[in-house]
């Protein structure tokens, strides 16, 4: 058995319950009320060369302590500590790591030292794989949508199984393409499934009610931190964040009117309350812009793999009819950043992690009787483009005039899965060339679909499987994800559709040029 192997088994014996490991105990022993808890688990994400960042949440004002070795039995452990981390960030803390050496099984151990009494928790433990430097095979895996339409963590079926599935499949890092929670869901105690069956949830208080307050946002995180398949999956899997609309209200721009469950009427406060629990809560690392807020950015792996991860959500203008002249979806900083990057990547593939799809009509209501209102790209006009589609349009035709090759959409939201090819043959707007576009989701939430094609970038639905009903529970088993394998050889990508229990229901292999 390899160390990594022995590592991985070491771990998930111990990371299930943060129990204790042989010569891990604390510097200081005191009684269990004495110590910190550390209370939800961990998380990795972002690497970036030698860089990941940890992320980990005690019950009280203290310092997180992260060790980490290329051995599971932490013989030589470098030691990084966080500032106190209070009430203001909700305890929760990060840490960077630094000097990891490229292409190698990293173990780390948290804990969390008391900021008065220096006490220290129990440890919990997790492990990664460090960037890459060399060609090598990659597998990484993607999908969207985590415990919406009132469809919690379900004791009866084992809560969230499918990301027990994504771990099973050994990846080397996960894309969480938006709606990490659903603020706007309440969790009932039970709901009423197809054909009367009974969808039992755990319950707490902050999903007993949309949320509002920070408090509340926050508590959306803490209850998918209770499912036991997520805090082994995030102990295991280095992670990616972006967001969509749930984190927030459901379909918000700045133009959202908020019903009658609110009190708070102001979309702009809620937006704030809501990307401050979503930045405490990500295992990501703070960007400059947007006063250490920014979402979008570039994370490199290795020489095979650059990921563009989008924010579709922050720079667009109102919801609307989305027709004539070009509407801001990116915004202009965004996507100059994104023509910028994509033309000087050397990777040989290119992934655009987007949290909407391009194509897909995605409905808002409407804004007038019988003018739709629209929440994504499409506009339901397979004419020339109109509003948002603008961007893209300038983007592909970008790509185009400088030859950028090899870049693969991977998206989620629309709550079912499906492959799309995209080429100017059938396209209103030609000036690009044909690309991909793969759809998974929902992790576990209600499955919808599937949605209607525009074609004014000439999509075609090569594959699709969505629920033969709308608002399908997880009982019915269409919860999605993706898979991406890149063959460190010959450089081929392969994308695998794969359905709750880990099966594959689609596989499109490619071919770099």
């Amino acid at each position: 058995m390899s160390e990594f192997d022995l590592g991985r088994r070491r771990v998930m014996q111990a990371v299930g319950a943060g129990l204790l490991l042989p010569g891990l105990a604390p510097a200081v022993i005191a009684s269990v009320k004495d110590r910190p808890l550390l209370t939800d688990g961990v998380q990795s994400g972002d690497l970036q060369g030698d860089r990941a960042m940890i992320w980990s949440r005690s019950d009280r004002p203290s310092r997180m302590v992260v060790e980490w070795d290329t051995r599971s039995r932490f013989s030589n452990p470098r030691r990084f500590v966080s500032p106190v981390a209070d009430s203001r960030s909700d305890f929760t803390a990060r840490v960077e790591l630094t000097g990891l050496p490229a292409d190698q099984a990293i173990f780390y151990r948290v804990h969390f030292e008391d900021a008065q009494s220096g006490v220290a928790s129990e440890p919990w433990l997790g492990h990664l794989r460090s960037v890459p430097q060399l060609k090598r095979n990659i597998r990484f895996v993607w999908s969207g949508d985590t415990v919406g339409q009132g469809f919690g963590i379900n004791p009866d079926i084992g809560g969230m199984r499918i990301y027990e599935a994504m771990r099973l499949r050994l990846p080397d890092f996960f894309i969480h393409s938006g709606d990490t929670i659903y603020a706007d869901g309440p969790v009932p105690a039970q709901l009423t499934a197809e054909d009367g069956r009974i969808w039992r949830n755990l319950t707490t208080e902050a999903k007993s009610k949309v949320a509002e307050t920070l408090d509340e946002y926050r508590g959306n995180y803490r209850y998918n931190l209770m499912d036991e398949n997520v805090r082994r999956f995030n102990a295991e899997v280095p992670q990616i964040w972006q967001w969509d609309d749930h984190e927030v209200v459901n379909n918000w721009s700045p133009g959202k009117q908020l019903d009658e469950r609110y009190q708070t009427k102001d979309i702009h406060s809620l937006v704030g309350r809501a990307r401050q629990a979503w930045l405490e809560y990500a295992p990501m690392r703070l960007q400059k812009g947007d006063g250490a807020a920014r979402i979008y950015r570039k994370l490199g792996y290795g020489p095979m793999l650059d990921v563009f991860v989008l924010d579709m959500r922050s720079y667009r203008e109102a919801n609307d009819a989305n027709l004539g002249a070009a509407k801001p979806f990116l915004g202009r900083e965004q996507l100059d950043w994104l023509k910028r990057e994509l033309k000087q990547s050397r990777a040989q593939w290119k992934v655009i992690a987007a949290d909407m799809p391009i194509g897909l009509g995605v409905p808002d209501g409407e804004v007038s009787p019988g003018v739709p209102r629209w929440e994504a790209v499409a506009n339901g006009d397979p004419g020339a483009a109109q509003g948002r589609e603008v961007e893209i349009a300038e983007l592909l035709g970008y790509l185009r005039k400088h030859q950028v090759r090899n870049y693969v959409w991977l998206t989620a939201d629309v709550h079912y899965c499906a492959a799309h090819h995209y080429h100017p043959e059938h396209a209103a707007f030609q000036d690009f060339e044909p690309f991909w576009e793969f759809v998974a989701g929902p992790l576990n939430a209600g499955s919808f679909g599937p949605n209607t094609l525009d074609k004014t970038f000439g999509p075609e639905v090569v594959f699709q499987k969505a629920p033969p009903a709308q608002n399908t529970s997880p009982f019915a088993g269409y919860q999605f994800f993706g898979e991406v394998n890149i063959d460190g050889q010959s450089g081929e990508m392969s994308v695998v559709l794969r359905d709750l229990e880990g099966t594959a229901v689609f596989e499109k292999k490619l071919q770099p040029v």
